[in-house]
């Protein structure tokens, strides 16, 4: 079956300029790779078809004995085959240079591309940062607004962030031509690395900022206002947009996150929206019943009646006395938590009323009485 003119496969005239030819075979290319037409085998052919056309038209020898000899300069080595038998194209390293030209393009749609003609934008987002902020139980619960000093890169004012002296645009890397990448070709396969002269920039500073020394950016320290929501604890993360450092000649700058950390209270424990605080009360107290006050966290207090033979370890409950909830919803619950305590220090007066008190108490103190009662049956039991 006779070849068709190679102009045709790539939808040209003749006289078509190498950037014709490119951005034509670029079309064919998306339009006929298999992975977008797998319901048509033929594709395939005709994809291997604009590749061996796009390999002729592209360079300037072969395209020029191709004008003049049609495919028979292929044919019988006229066309830069290096004298072989099969001409030009018969090599697969050609082919493979061929498709490496319009790799990124084809590939660009289909997984999400390099970001632009040139493989690499020279403006790179600066990277997120991490601030942990402790804040106080008192904090947590009102919330407030905090200032800041995160050590962090800006960008630089004498350049605007461009990297060039006087705010220069950058010129185009003359290694890479832009691409960011140098190929080397190694038989079938194109091998890709990142330039080493704009280090995969694609473009170069010829006069550097010599207050940046061309990054685009400095490090200094900012002042920052956070606001802390009532209800945080520790864990909380809160994203500061665009706060983060800044990004490489110009580019777009990260975000800050801050870590909340409540530390740690000498009156109150908290779970969650509840508090919990262990208050002590005499023995009397305890005994006899009474009033108390006790702290809340808003820094108020609240009345408690202790009934009386309380014991240590009873809890009462103070209702939305806890903490506020972080995304809305009733605020906890505060838990009151009895330590009856025994008294230390006692004069011989206050011995002489204790010792009379115990001796009329036998009833007075059941589970004491249950207890020795359950271990004097036990003995008996070992015994017999």
């Amino acid at each position: 079956m006779a070849k068709r003119d190679y102009y045709e496969v790539l939808g040209l005239s003749k006289g078509a300029s190498p950037e014709e030819i490119k951005k034509a075979y670029r079309t064919k290319a998306k339009e006929l790779h298999p992975d977008r037409n797998k319901d048509k085998p033929e594709s395939e052919g005709q994809f291997k078809e604009a590749g061996e056309a796009y390999e002729v038209l592209k360079d300037a020898d072969k395209k020029a004995a191709y004008d003049r000899y049609g495919h028979a300069a292929f044919e019988n080595g006229i066309g830069g085959g290096g004298g072989r038998p099969g001409g030009g194209f018969g090599n697969q390293g050609d082919f493979a240079s061929a498709f490496s030209d319009v790799f990124d393009d084809l590939f660009g749609d289909m997984m999400g591309g390099r970001g632009g003609p040139g493989g690499q934008q020279r403006a790179t987002r600066g990277a997120d940062l991490r601030y942990n902020l402790r804040v106080t139980l008192e904090e947590a619960f009102s919330g407030q607004q905090k200032t800041i000093n995160v050590p962090t890169s800006i960008a630089c004012e004498s350049c605007s962030g461009s990297g060039a002296e006087g705010g220069a645009e950058p010129s185009t890397c003359p290694t890479c031509s832009g691409m960011g990448k140098v190929r080397a070709q190694q038989g079938f396969f194109t091998v890709e690395r990142t330039c080493p002269t704009c280090s995969g920039l694609g473009q170069i500073i010829s006069n550097p900022c010599k207050t940046c020394h061309g990054q685009g950016r400095i490090e200094k320290e900012r002042s920052l206002n956070v606001n802390i929501p009532a209800g945080v604890e520790t864990g909380t993360r809160i994203r500061l947009a665009g706060e983060g450092e800044a990004g490489m000649r110009g580019g777009p700058p990260g975000d800050l996150y801050i870590f909340i950390d409540v530390a740690q209270h000498k009156l109150f424990e908290r779970e969650e929206t509840n508090l919990f605080c262990r208050v002590p009360v005499s023995m009397t107290k305890a005994t006899l019943g009474g009033d108390i006050e006790v702290p809340t966290i808003d820094g108020g207090r609240s009345r408690v009646k202790i009934p009386s033979g309380s014991q240590s370890g009873r809890q009462m409950r103070l209702r939305s006395k806890g903490m506020p909830a972080l995304r809305g919803g009733s605020a906890g619950d505060m838990f009151i938590e009895l330590a009856v305590e025994t008294p230390v220090n006692l004069t011989s007066k206050q011995k002489e009323l204790l010792s009379e008190f115990e001796a009329l108490s036998e009833d007075n103190n059941p589970e004491s009485k249950s207890f020795f009662s359950s271990v004097k049956n036990f003995w008996d039991s070992m015994k017999s």
